[in-house]
């Protein structure tokens, strides 16, 4: 069994849901705790000590985007994985906002929930972001998650940092989503349908251009993945 002392906090008000998720991760070796109250699950993660949080969106008293932000601000180094409704990609995006580490879309499989819960906790202390790059005029900087450019500072996000320093690492060529997605995200299957990049690249794309509006060193290459343009052509 894989990770068999990590211990996982869920915070899911349906009590079906609830058993069902709590049952898989006991088989998979995980100590699980679990909450069907936003503000109980809150006091839970503040005071307690969990390798991972699996969090609903909505839950009575506080709900799940509420408790990531207040998590991000008390513990910002804690995991943590949304639950969100199916299809519903404003929730998505609103879970990254919060601080979110990545998303499950309801209704789930278990292996995607296995692999989305296994590739969370093997990122875990092990960003790649730590470092400070340049990249035309605009500065990231990695250990206090910000990018700079002509006075100007925007905040980002750890997976943000991450993606730029791998495309910087490897701006010699193409990456693809399914590398950036084992690599970065560290999923183990990294076949499984997510829209875990594009969302995180749209968000970031957008924070360059309000530093600079003719930054767009990030090239999608169709059907590839993307490439970074580290010098303006």
């Amino acid at each position: 069994m894989k990770h068999p002392k990590a211990r996982i906090l869920i915070v899911e008000d349906d009590q079906a849901i609830l058993n069902g998720l709590s049952d898989v991760l006991v088989f998979n070796g995980y100590a699980v705790q679990g909450s069907e109250d936003g503000g109980e699950g809150l006091e839970a993660i503040l005071n307690g000590q969990f390798d991972l949080v699996l969090l609903d969106v909505m839950l009575p008293t506080l709900d799940g985007f509420s408790i990531c932000r207040q998590v991000r601000e008390l513990k910002p180094s804690q995991p943590i994985i949304m639950i969100t409704a199916k299809g519903s990609e404003d929730d998505i995006v609103a879970g990254f906002k919060a601080g979110a580490d990545d998303y499950v879309p309801k209704p789930f499989s278990l292996r995607e929930l296995t692999v989305r819960v296994e590739a969370v906790l093997r990122r875990s202390g092990k960003n790649l972001g730590d470092e400070r790059i340049e990249c035309q005029g605009i500065v990231f900087d990695g250990k206090n998650l910000r990018a700079q450019y002509g006075g100007q500072t925007i905040d980002l996000t750890r997976r943000e940092m991450d993606i730029m320093v791998y495309l910087y690492r490897h701006q010699d060529r193409i990456v693809s989503k399914k590398e950036l997605l084992m690599e970065v995200w560290h999923y183990a299957d990294a076949n499984i349908e997510t829209r875990t990049i594009d969302i995180h690249m749209l968000k970031l794309r957008k924070k360059i251009t309000i530093l600079d509006k003719q930054a767009d060193f990030i090239e999608t290459v169709r059907g590839e993945g993307y490439r970074l343009e580290y010098e303006k052509v």
